[in-house]
């Protein structure tokens, strides 16, 4: 199966850490990061999709991407 997430935090390091460690556990970047201005907390975000190829399973809605 092909698994898709998006990654998203503030910009800081705890979004690089999340990024980093989503690498370190197979998941490979996908696409560039994203960076935008979020009104509600005056503060800026950044996000960052992964995808992973996982052999011999299937996926299903019930799939929990971050156990990946």
């Amino acid at each position: 199966m092909k698994l898709y997430r998006f990654l998203s935090g503030p910009d800081d390091s705890s979004f690089c850490h999340k990024v980093t460690a989503a690498l370190n556990k197979g998941w490979h970047l996908f696409g560039s990061p994203t960076y935008a201005y979020d009104k509600q907390t005056k503060s800026m975000r950044c996000g960052q999709a992964v995808v992973k190829d996982v052999e011999g399973q299937e996926y299903g809605p019930n799939t929990k991407l971050s156990d990946w």
